[in-house]
């Protein structure tokens, strides 16, 4: 397969496994669809991990087969090749992308669709869509936009440019820099460490944060406010709350 959903204690690691450069041809896409939607319901998953093995992440997508896409075929093709992310980017659970190598066009766009990412201290990241007389078409325009600024990503959209770790770092475009052999294993910990937490709170943090940054305040404040409120039908929340009045704080077991 060209992507698999490898389980283990609590956490998905949704594996990119197309050799050489992690290519996102249509095949990949539909198959990264499926696999967040997989990820999304089941209950041993409590966290995801993003990876493309230990050399690469994703260098972008498959552009033989893209050349061969008439304007008619892409207006169909477009749409479905943002769903796929966009099922990614709303797997209700935290999700850590584990940057290797590089990470261009769709890869950067898939690395985007995550809550953090952990990048390797030699990766390379970038959309060099413009290259090729395009515009990145799986999310760029707006999640790298919203994710570091729009002046910020109209330069790394405008030029095409790649950016090495550190560079990435300072933008905000990832979150952690690590040596290239742990970056596995960074993103891993980081996974375990929610894993162990209040599931639905999670899923509820996430979402409020994620749609309230599409709206005013006063919306953005509403949904807070609905989830917030929900959250204290939960056992989870009993579960917090006594553990805190009877132990005190950050000893509650959610599992």
């Amino acid at each position: 397969m060209t992507v698999n959903l490898e389980v283990s204690e609590g956490i998905g690691t949704i594996r990119l496994d197309r050799p050489p450069m992690n290519a996102l041809n249509i095949a990949v896409q539909d198959r990264l669809r499926e696999l967040a939607a997989q990820a999304a319901r089941r209950d041993d998953v409590r966290a995801v991990i993003l990876y493309g093995g230990e050399k690469v992440f994703a260098a972008g997508a498959d552009i033989k087969e893209m050349q061969a896409m008439d304007h008619a075929a892409m207006v169909v093709r477009s749409r479905e090749l943002q769903e796929s992310f966009t099922a990614v980017a709303r797997i209700p659970k935290p999700v850590v992308a584990a940057v290797t190598g590089y990470a261009l066009g769709g890869g950067c766009e898939l690395a985007l669709c995550a809550d953090f990412r952990i990048a390797a201290d030699d990766a390379k990241l970038g959309q060099p869509e413009i290259l090729l007389g395009l515009i990145p078409g799986a999310g760029g325009t707006q999640r790298l936009s919203r994710l570091i600024g729009p002046s910020k990503a109209k330069d790394l959209i405008f030029t095409g440019r790649m950016v090495k770790a550190d560079e990435a770092l300072e933008l905000g475009l990832v979150d952690r820099v690590v040596p290239a052999a742990e970056v596995y294993e960074q993103a891993r910990a980081w996974a375990a460490k929610l894993a162990q937490g209040p599931a639905l709170a999670l899923r509820a943090a996430k979402e409020s944060i994620d749609a309230g940054l599409e709206t005013d305040i006063e919306t953005g404040l509403a949904i807070e406010r609905n989830w917030f409120a929900g959250l204290f039908a939960t056992e989870d929340r009993e579960r917090g709350m006594r553990s805190f009045v009877e132990e005190g704080p950050g000893k509650a077991k959610f599992l």
